[in-house]
């Protein structure tokens, strides 16, 4: 049973970082690569467990970090390639105000660090001064809060249609 699951992290990893490293390729799959990357590490999470997914994470970070071409797009998936992790935890609490108030935390708390090391990193401070930068970045905030949620709405999606549908075609006599 052991190597059955060690051998989905394996696989799974790699064909996350052979996503991310796709993403790399393609200029407008910066912030779809990512999510893509989650999404197949799901399975993990749900067959292993949470050590072994925030294991496959942590693999699949480094080795995102190590090669993947586009450095911002390997940067949000260091930042928020964790959250599949966190989701089931947010997901437990009974109140939905409150399941909103902390993804939306959680959200602007990865924006906001993502963006403090991307700006320090690349050097972008003075671009931040500009006259239209507040506005924009308000604009952008707002729709990354959007984004997001739509990206818990998906993961929710995606880790039901594995349990249901998928993964009884590949554990065919295991529960």
């Amino acid at each position: 049973m052991r190597s059955r699951e060690i051998a989905l992290c394996g696989v799974l990893t790699a064909a996350a970082v052979v996503v991310l490293l796709l993403g790399g390729l393609i200029p407008a799959a910066t912030f779809c690569a990512p999510l893509l990357a989650m999404a197949v590490l799901l399975p993990v999470l749900s067959e292993c467990g949470s050590r072994a997914a925030g294991a496959a994470y942590g693999a699949t970070a480094i080795l995102a970090l190590l090669l993947v071409p586009d450095p911002e797009l390997a940067l949000v998936y260091v930042f928020f390639g964790w959250y599949p992790l966190l989701r089931p935890h947010i997901a437990a609490l009974r109140s939905r105000l409150l399941r909103l108030i902390c993804r939306l935390a959680v959200c602007n708390l990865l924006i906001a660090l993502l963006y403090g090391v991307v700006i320090s990193l690349l050097g972008l401070g003075a671009a931040t001064e500009l006259p239209a930068s507040a506005l924009l970045t308000a604009a952008l905030v707002f729709g990354g809060n959007v984004t997001f949620l739509l990206m818990d709405l998906a993961l929710a999606r995606l880790t039901l249609f594995w349990q249901c549908r998928i993964r009884r075609q590949f554990f065919k006599g295991s529960t």
